[in-house]
């Protein structure tokens, strides 16, 4: 058994591309669903330099809308330096829910921030400070 991917859907590639790179993932490929000679839905897929793992983004092309849910939570990614890529995401309009923290007494400093389709984002600061 290995891990591949985890999936969901978007409503913009474009502003969804731009936020996942802004958090240092880098844009691998994209795959159309085609039924029935129509394009049903486009797979955006993205992944951490140097990592096989996978977030593949979903489009489907009907139109539809979706609700967050309640069952989704959040992904996680490491960052080496939370202060600086906080910085450098709001310079790209990126801003954190609120000031990063800690869960814990002596446990890393954490912040949450929002892809275009209001999916949380955990930053985990890997610099010790």
């Amino acid at each position: 058994t290995r891990y591949l991917h985890t999936m969901y859907r978007i409503t913009d590639p474009e502003k969804s591309r731009a936020f996942y790179e802004a958090l240092g993932m880098e844009f691998r490929r994209d795959m159309d669903i085609v039924r029935g000679g129509e394009k049903e839905a486009t797979n955006y897929f993205f992944g951490v330099p140097g990592q096989e793992e996978e977030l593949e983004l979903t489009l489907n092309h009907d139109g539809r809308t979706y609700d967050l849910g309640t069952g989704y939570g959040h992904i996680a990614l490491a960052v080496d330096d939370l202060d600086e890529t906080l910085e450098q995401l709001k310079s790209q309009g990126i801003e954190p829910e609120r000031e990063p923290y800690r869960v814990r007494e002596g446990g890393s400093r954490i912040c949450f921030v929002r892809d275009p389709d209001e999916y949380r984002i955990e930053l985990i600061d890997r610099s010790g400070k």
